[in-house]
């Protein structure tokens, strides 16, 4: 005779399975200390800077900034960021201002702080979510435009992120970035060697201890003004390793994105700087009433990761 299982304790097996996937990984998104932090399991790993933060007393404050990501930590705790650094105060974790812009007849840069030209800052928080399988929020940016002792918005940006954890050894951070004119003037960005998705890796990191690879197989030696699917960075982090991979999404402006990689012996040291251009070698014009798309994906890991497993989580990403 067949023996029948009752639907109870099936039930109950469903129940605590469910329980259990619901549970592996615990999210937080709170606000402290003027960041928005994003936590899984109580280790925060993605934080949101809204406050404006000032420069060192001794440096002009034109390099004050909100709006961007600092510190971004791999699941292991080590930070992989940063912000301020003496070569180039103006650089700001995981930022994106553009540098060649022009603007109702003028020429303005937003990313090279110094010259006083423009800045991009925090405005308000839009959604703050916490799904339990997720958490996400969106901000808006305003790029603004320093002129004759007066500001004014030219672009409006809204940035939206959501972090969640599909392996235990690494995590996915979703960028959706949308842009509109701010005013019925078009915003013209001209071809420059840098400008938009912008990262400043941790000072742990140097020539000696770390490597960059992209999706088309080039490394630092040569990855620079060449395009790509994919980028990764990962080296030591103290007795530890781990890294990021940067990935651009189809549909973005000029894909595939041309790349900014500091060279290799850069200011002898060999600091890490990795930069997403669309328009490092093409402009673009926003005009006002449309709205335009940037798409990028941090997949964040522990230890090292092949660039077999990187074209993997690409092809996820990108559905392909």
């Amino acid at each position: 005779m067949k023996k029948t299982v009752p639907i109870v304790y099936i039930l109950t097996i469903c129940m605590f399975h469910t329980l259990f996937a619901q549970s592996k990984y615990n999210y937080d998104i709170e606000k402290t200390e003027g960041k928005l932090v994003i936590s899984i399991n109580e280790q925060p790993l993605l934080a949101y800077q809204y406050e404006t933060v000032y420069p060192p007393k001794e440096v002009d404050s034109v390099y004050k900034r909100s709006g961007f990501i600092h510190p971004l930590r791999t699941l292991n705790g080590h930070v992989l960021t940063t912000i301020q650094p003496e070569d180039h105060y103006h650089h700001y974790g995981i930022w994106n201002p553009w540098t060649h812009v022009v603007f109702e007849g003028d020429t303005l840069d937003f990313w090279n702080l110094n010259k006083k030209e423009g800045t991009v800052r925090f405005a308000e928080f839009g959604n703050i979510i916490n799904d339990k399988s997720s958490a996400q929020f969106n901000v808006l940016h305003e790029h603004v435009v320093l002129k004759a002792g007066k500001e004014k918005v030219a672009l409006y940006e809204v940035q939206s992120i959501k972090l969640y954890q599909p392996d235990e050894d690494y995590y996915l951070a979703d960028f959706t970035i949308e842009y509109r004119c701010a005013t019925q003037s078009p915003f013209k960005i001209l071809p420059y060697r840098y400008g938009g998705f912008g990262w400043r890796a941790t000072q742990e990191w140097h020539k000696g201890n770390s490597e960059i690879i992209t999706s088309e197989g080039k490394t630092r030696l040569d990855a620079d003004g060449t395009t790509a699917r994919w980028c990764m960075v990962q080296g030591e982090l103290g007795d530890d390793y781990g890294g990021v991979i940067i990935m651009s999404f189809p549909k973005n402006y000029n894909y595939p994105e041309p790349l900014r990689i500091w060279p290799v012996n850069y200011e002898d040291r060999g600091d890490v700087f990795v930069n997403f251009s669309p328009t490092k070698n093409t402009e673009w014009t926003m005009l006002p009433g449309k709205v335009y798309t940037l798409k990028y994906r941090l997949a964040v890991f522990n230890g090292k990761m092949s660039a077999e497993t990187a074209e993997k989580l690409w092809s996820q990403f990108t559905n392909r």
